[in-house]
């Protein structure tokens, strides 16, 4: 059986605010909890105006307080922008708050540009100390050790289940050194995710929380009554990477009915690069181009990222997937 889950960002669509972004949020993650997916993660990314959820740990109290049985967490904190202390302390508190419900899945990358780093008052060589920063961290909310004087309170022995997150075949290797859960970008940087997952399972140690690997597998999919429909939400996207190339973020526009004339050739082949692992379509289409995902990689849990410019398609798509969820299971 494999899990289906999703990550968040809290995408601040053209004409709205913040606010309702975060109530969009909070909305989607109690109809997930309904029809059943496993997790419910939010990004830490910065300087971005287009995204709520820079202040991680505040986004994922908010939604595990209006959830009951949904596991909730990060996906992930970029702990180079962070003590490990003051991370143990903040999902310390929410593993107090939400017993048993919280994940704390790490990355390496900044989530923002040098500029806000600075902001950030972070060094660029911080990412460099990533693995033993990750030990810290395991170990200040692991049990309390004989003459340990610094302890995490809350934090200290709620013993959080920790991910490796990465884009890149380091985070593999480290993941299955330290014998920990893995979650790999595929839906921004699919180039590397089967080398990925060879590394990840072929030097996993198992560990206190795993015995055996666990990969998990980001995935952007959009799900509507026709094929043409859900082509046309997903121009939305396609817009914002093209916008990246540019290098002019903003909020998340509209859907276009042709996204051809929005792209130039270049823009159009690095975008569709960074998407070429998608999954766009009616739920007959869908449905079979997963079934193939899951073959290839053995995924053990597909994160599903779903960014569509009006709430309620977004909703309509995620319920479109729960019930293609329960057909690739039953088979």
């Amino acid at each position: 059986m494999t899990l289906f889950s999703i990550l968040d960002v809290a995408q601040v669509p053209q004409g709205s605010t913040p606010s309702d972004a975060l109530r969009n949020t909070l909305d989607l993650a109690q109809h997930a909890e309904g029809w059943g997916y496993t997790r419910y993660w939010l990004a830490e990314h910065h300087n971005m105006v287009g995204i709520a959820s820079a202040a991680t740990s505040l986004v994922i109290g908010h939604v595990a307080a209006g959830t009951k049985k949904i596991r909730v967490g990060s996906g992930g904190i970029m702990l180079p922008n962070h003590s490990p202390l003051v991370i143990a302390e903040q999902f310390g508190t929410l593993e107090a708050l939400f017993p048993g419900r919280i994940d704390l899945g790490l990355g390496r990358a900044p989530g923002t540009d040098q500029r806000t780093l600075r902001a950030l008052r972070r060094a660029p060589e911080n990412a460099e100390n990533f693995p033993q920063d990750v030990l810290e961290l395991q170990a200040l909310l692991g049990p309390l050790q004989p003459g340990q004087s610094v302890q995490a309170v809350p934090g200290t022995n709620t013993n959080i289940p920790l991910w490796i997150l990465g884009s890149s075949l380091f985070g593999a290797q480290l993941a299955g050194v330290l014998g920990l859960p893995y979650g790999f970008a595929s839906h921004f940087a699919p180039d590397a995710l089967m080398e990925a997952l060879k590394i990840y399972r072929g030097t996993f140690q198992p560990s206190q929380q795993l015995q055996k690997p666990y990969a998990m597998i980001g995935v952007n999919i959009v799900v509507a009554e026709t094929d043409a429909e859900a082509r046309r939400l997903f121009t939305s996207v396609q817009q914002s990477f093209a916008n990246l190339v540019r290098g002019t973020r903003g909020q998340m526009p509209p859907p276009i009915d042709d996204i051809d004339s929005y792209w130039t050739a270049a823009e159009k082949a690095h975008a569709q690069g960074m998407l070429s692992f998608a999954v766009v379509g009616a739920p007959d289409t869908v449905q079979a181009r997963l079934a193939e995902i899951i073959r290839q990689t053995g995924a053990d849990e597909l994160m599903v990222v779903t960014s569509i410019y009006e709430h309620a398609a977004r909703l309509r798509s995620y319920e479109f997937l729960a019930e293609i969820r329960d057909k690739l299971n039953a088979a």
